[in-house]
């Protein structure tokens, strides 16, 4: 399986700032020497001994993870701003058919919507999973006027789109993919889909509170989170905010990892970023995650942060 993040940041769309941009090449000229600028190679070894979050950024774009099967098939997750990154820059399916999973409809997982080149293709068809029996109707209410140019009316694109309900504990077959769904903590809710194919688990599980029910290994209703290959989990606060903002349906880092070492899970990719907090920020806390699994003898999986453009295997 390939995992390509198109967008990772949550609630709101968020570019870097000039200032931003300002620190960190303050930040990288005051880290210089006389010998790093002698010649081309010297440069680029330089460059290379810049952490993460200095000559990089982990993106601005809202939710949007697109799928790939080792056989071909590509699934999406979300529609976010991300996906107009997707329609620009992925090769589409050779029969231009789209399967497009929801978590839910909260604003930073639609907007990108109206902005993705595929719906405007007449050769499209495009399948919509989502918990939601109306949200055909949702779908519609944003693809109006005057919220939208007349060009990009639901009934003006809505020929190639089918919609689908997926419930809670449900088990459905995409293309010989077996998928899982179910609902978890999140303020109007939210389902995260197991995918199982050619002996690979993976997760999506963004917008999501963790509950104590959720630690419960035994229980039957969690047995699809177990082994997974790879999780896709929300992360979005530290403990300052995560104490803040409880029953805001995200999750704090640390109870991420303790989640994915509960079920045996290889990976981990903190997800879904809060919009405040800088790409240094971010990389703090995955260094957090990183010390706090060591610390709880759980050194043995592995953490990452969902970077956008990023491309993994698993």
């Amino acid at each position: 399986m390939t995992v390509h993040f198109w967008g990772v940041r949550g609630s709101i769309p968020t570019p870097i700032a000039p200032e931003q941009v300002q620190a960190k090449i303050l930040a990288a000229v005051e880290r210089i020497t006389p010998r790093d600028i002698e010649t081309q190679d010297a440069r680029t070894r330089f460059l290379a001994t810049l952490p993460d979050w200095l000559f990089g950024s982990v993106g601005g774009n809202t939710p949007c993870v697109e799928l790939i099967t080792d056989r071909g098939t590509k699934f999406i997750f979300d529609a976010g701003t991300g996906i107009r990154e997707l329609g620009i820059h992925s090769e589409p399916p050779k029969d231009f058919h789209y399967y497009l999973f929801m978590s839910h409809l909260h604003w930073d997982h639609i907007q990108g919507i109206p902005f993705w080149g595929a719906i405007y293709n007449p050769k499209a068809k495009i399948d919509v999973f989502s918990s939601m029996d109306d949200a055909e109707d949702y779908f519609s209410q944003q693809n109006s006027e005057p919220f939208f140019p007349a060009n990009a009316r639901w009934d003006n694109v809505k020929k190639g789109f089918s919609f689908h309900t997926v419930k809670n504990y449900e088990t459905i077959y995409v293309e010989g993919v077996k998928i899982t769904a179910k609902s978890m903590k999140h303020p109007g809710g939210s389902y995260i889909y197991c995918f199982e194919d050619s002996g690979k688990k993976f997760i999506y599980a963004t917008d999501v509170e963790l509950e104590d029910v959720d630690f419960e290994t035994e229980n039957e209703a969690n047995a699809i989170f177990k082994d997974a290959d790879a999780i896709i989990l929300d992360s979005q606060y530290n403990m300052d905010d995560a104490e803040a903002k409880k029953n805001w349906g995200h999750n704090v880092f640390y109870r991420a990892v303790d989640f994915a070492t509960a079920y045996n899970m290889k990976r981990l990719y903190l997800f879904h970023h809060e919009p405040t907090y800088s790409d240094q920020k971010i990389y703090s806390m995955l260094q957090g995650a990183r010390w706090y699994a060591q610390s709880s003898e759980h050194a043995d999986i592995e953490i990452n942060l969902a970077i956008e453009g990023q491309t993994v295997e698993f």
